[in-house]
């Protein structure tokens, strides 16, 4: 599920976890705030529960089998930091955060970060093509 030229990627775990809280609570997306502790960690909400705003960054849309699309944002701030990291959401067991939907799953999601590569980096327009 893993597209090199986005900034954004699912894994299996998480995809299952998408598709079975999709069921439960129709579209999602996510909204990744930065902070520390919980608040670093990926949130996941149904579509309409939290909106967006001029200070958030669309990131990617998740194209996961067998469910809409999930989009991810970010907050301005925080992409400044991040704007050179690719992000993969991954679930494993634990307690999900604050309003996240998954939190009464027995797992929560999380983000892994790589550095982009350089035609990532190009791709983005991060640094000049080659």
């Amino acid at each position: 599920m893993t597209d090199d030229l986005t900034r954004v990627a699912v894994t299996a775990e998480a995809a299952q976890l998408l598709r079975e809280l999709a069921a439960q609570h129709g579209p999602l997306m996510f909204h990744q705030s930065g902070g520390c502790c919980d608040g670093s960690a990926p949130m996941c909400y149904p579509v309409g529960m939290f909106i967006t705003g001029p200070g958030d960054v669309h990131l990617a849309t998740l194209e996961v089998t067998g469910i809409d699309p999930v989009d991810v944002f970010m907050s301005s701030s925080q992409f400044e930091y991040w704007k050179y990291t690719h992000l993969t959401i991954d679930a494993v067991p634990g307690r999900g955060a604050g309003f996240s939907v998954e939190s009464p799953t027995g797992r929560r999601f999380i983000v892994r970060s790589r550095m982009l590569t350089t035609p990532e980096l190009e791709h983005f327009e991060l640094i000049p093509r080659g």
